[in-house]
């Protein structure tokens, strides 16, 4: 089987299907992974083949030019359906047609979705996993017949979202029948037009995909209509040197603490934030040892560095957070996952899109408290922290859900149901049978 992943370029949303790409190359499959060439070398540094199409996308300019008036649109907004008040037409609109015109249509620019529609049709995939976010992966399957299915590796906020969305819109004005977006649906217009270049109608699996494959342990998944695979996640850290240091070799005489602010904010104009000194201010005096992997950035805004607090560059979450009691974070997912997965309770400062779910749902499962933007202060940290060091529900809370993480099949038992289901689309497509879904494992 033929098997083409797809992901723009940003290691973060790149780095959730490595596992699954190492395991599909393990079981004699051949993967290529396309994107747009900044991200050449993280995917060879996974030991996977590249494919660049099209064009960087010009992220960081865009964040640095306009970052502030996106990110405060959607800064402490819950995007839980379920949250009375919260997703009101006029946000879901200005979300629509914000996020596509500066996020979606700049990730999927037509040299990117041409080029990568190109390379499908002459390497013929069986089938195409995409990023959820990376539609051109949706188009090129498309265009080729190949089955097609998102990954993901953060609770699916965006779907509830949509539907949302579509249920406000109502029916179509125009009643413009198959094949067509509504008129206002800002996102289903782009991949209609995008869509209709190289010849193609457009459908809801455009944004949906025929199936996902869903790393989010159970008690973290929305209700969603679109099909299933679950799948557990496996940490992958990224192409930065996965090196078990001396130090972490001999048991902490203290409780372990991690602080870790990501990766993403050091190799982009993301903003992070979370004001690194009062990290390390709200910990200093506490009987304990702190971790604080920080960049050379990072580390040169402090002002003070107690005397309980390591400062290193880089060290394997995976490797590290065995040895922790508790981690305090930013919020990003794979932070999150690697901790969710190896018990550790978490402080996570999520504070925008579906970190502030992910940390929300952790405090509601008792496995660790969310610090919202509002109360980031010296004594709001400190008092958490202190609270998941001292109380034994934490752990005994993120114990469990550890077991249900990795209970979950592997990436290894997931692909005979990847080559079961892109047997079935296929054959669906070869008959003509269009929008059929094939049942998932769930």
């Amino acid at each position: 089987m033929r098997v083409l992943l797809t992901s723009f370029a940003l290691d973060a949303h790149f780095n959730g299907s490595v596992p699954l790409a190492w395991a599909l190359r393990a079981a004699g499959h051949e993967v290529r992974v396309a994107s747009q060439p900044a991200l050449t070398g993280s995917i060879t540094a996974a030991g996977l083949t590249a494919v660049p199409v099209g064009a960087d996308p010009g992220l960081d300019a865009m964040v640095k030019g306009v970052g502030d008036s996106v990110l405060s649109h959607h800064a402490d907004q819950s995007l839980d359906p379920d949250t009375p008040g919260q997703l009101t037409p006029a946000f879901l609109k200005g979300w629509d047609t914000m996020m596509t015109a500066t996020f979606f249509a700049l990730i999927n620019d037509d040299p990117m979705v041409d080029e990568l529609v190109a390379f499908a049709r002459d390497w013929q995939p069986d089938l195409v996993l995409w990023e959820p976010f990376t539609f051109a992966g949706a188009v090129a399957a498309k265009a080729t017949g190949a089955a097609h299915a998102r990954v993901l590796s953060f609770p699916d906020m965006f779907m509830p979202m949509r539907q949302a969305f579509l249920a406000q819109l109502g029916p179509d004005p125009a009643d413009a029948g198959p094949g067509s977006a509504h008129p206002e649906d800002a996102l289903g217009q782009w991949l209609q037009w995008t869509l209709d270049r190289h010849g193609l109608p457009f459908d809801e699996e455009a944004v949906t995909g025929q199936w996902s494959v869903d790393q989010v342990p159970r008690s973290f998944r929305p209700p969603s209509d679109v099909p299933a695979v679950p799948m557990r996640y496996v940490p992958y850290n990224g192409p930065v040197p996965a090196v078990v240091p001396d130090w972490l070799r001999v048991p902490p005489t203290r409780p372990r603490v991690c602080v870790t602010l990501g990766l993403t904010a050091r190799t982009s104009e993301f903003p992070n934030a979370v004001p690194v000194d009062l990290v390390l201010k709200a910990i200093e005096g506490l009987d304990i040892e702190v971790v604080a992997t920080l960049g050379a950035e990072e580390r040169a805004l402090l002002t003070h560095v107690p005397d309980n607090v390591r400062l290193v560059d880089h060290v394997p979450l995976h490797a590290l957070l065995p040895t922790c009691a508790a981690v305090v974070h930013h919020g990003g997912a794979g932070t999150w996952s690697t901790a969710l997965v190896e018990g550790v309770p978490q402080i996570a400062m999520g504070w925008i899109w579906d970190a502030i779910e992910r940390a929300r749902r952790q405090q509601e499962l008792g496995a660790g408290l969310h610090l919202p933007s509002h109360e980031v202060t010296v004594e709001g940290l400190r008092g958490r922290l202190v609270r998941l060091l001292e109380e034994p529900s934490f752990k005994e809370a993120a114990a469990r859900l550890r077991t249900e993480a990795r209970s979950e099949p592997t990436p290894a038992e997931v692909v005979p149901v990847l080559e079961r289901l892109t047997a079935q689309h296929r054959a669906h497509g070869r008959r003509r049978l269009g929008g059929t879904s094939a049942s998932c494992v769930s």
